[in-house]
């Protein structure tokens, strides 16, 4: 059994209060606390993204299709095609063939950058590091668009190089076609992956959002192909014109119809449809649980 403690008297407690008091009073953490903004954010994202696996494996794959595929391509031609066949084809738009493929890299990755979070549940403690929900959407689009503009624009340079010093017989693209073939097509891509890593963040399943932008990309050029219908040939034309592939083939100055985009008129598209997706991402974030 505990002796009882006697009380301490009141004169002691008064003096004792009175000491303690005063020496907390200058306490300073050795924590520096500083206020965190969206760089801190975008600091954190980077770490993220270059220290996965999943970017290496599919930004490699990307890299190997886009050139590997480019390069291959505009050899194979120059093989096989005489210099008057070749007088009046445009040199960087073999470059088409392996960005088509290569877009489902980009797409991969959008969507596990957000979704795959979600996934592991370690989005609950992104959310805690960081409770501005639009902060951390916004940190994510910044850091993968930049990754992915970069790499494929240092990719279709590649290819764009080598095919114009392949195909000796080819015309010489005018300045429009290299800013097109190159900035265009790399910003073209970039906010595709970008509506993918947003798409990600509304379904929040990886499998789910990759099935729902690999629909995007193909299902309306192979519905086209298959509506034999005269009744649906304005539908069938407009699925065409719109499909992501004929888009692609525009900034090669190829397209695959003659009405429809054409110019810049993909990367308005592309970029209108991105703006309303983040926007309806941006409702979600604020209204559902993580």
């Amino acid at each position: 059994m505990s002796t009882p403690q006697p009380p301490m008297p009141q004169t002691a407690a008064a003096n004792w209060q009175a000491a303690a008091g005063p020496s907390y009073q200058g306490y300073t953490s050795p924590i520096p606390v500083v206020r965190t903004h969206l760089g801190h954010a975008i600091a954190s994202e980077w770490t993220k993204i270059r220290s996965v696996r999943s970017t290496i494996w599919t930004l490699g794959v990307f890299v190997l299709l886009v050139i590997g595929i480019g390069l291959a391509a505009g050899a194979l031609v120059a093989a096989n095609a005489s210099e008057a066949s070749l007088s009046n084809e445009n040199p960087l738009s073999f470059g088409f063939f392996g960005l088509l493929l290569g877009s489902m890299c980009i797409i991969t990755l959008g969507v596990l950058t957000t979704a795959s979070e979600y996934g592991t549940g370690m989005i609950r403690t992104t959310m805690v590091a960081c409770p501005s929900r639009t902060r951390v959407l916004a940190a994510k689009s910044l850091v993968f668009f930049s990754v992915a503009f970069v790499t494929t624009l240092v990719s279709v340079l590649v290819v764009a190089l080598a095919d114009v010093a392949l195909l000796d017989g080819a015309r010489t693209p005018t300045g429009q076609e290299w800013l097109k073939g190159t900035l265009g097509i790399s910003l073209y891509i970039a906010l595709l992956g970008l509506l993918s890593l947003i798409i990600g963040s509304i379904i929040r399943h990886s499998a789910g959002a990759i099935t729902v932008m690999i629909g995007v990309v193909l299902a309306p050029l192979v519905i086209a192909l298959f509506m034999f219908s005269e009744s649906l040939e304005s539908l069938r034309q407009a699925l065409f014109e719109y499909s992501i592939p004929n888009q692609l083939s525009v900034f090669y100055s190829n397209s695959l119809t003659e009405t429809g985009p054409s110019g810049w008129d993909p990367l308005w598209i592309v970029l209108g449809v991105t703006a309303a997706a983040f926007a309806g991402a941006y409702a979600l974030l604020e209204n559902r649980d993580v």
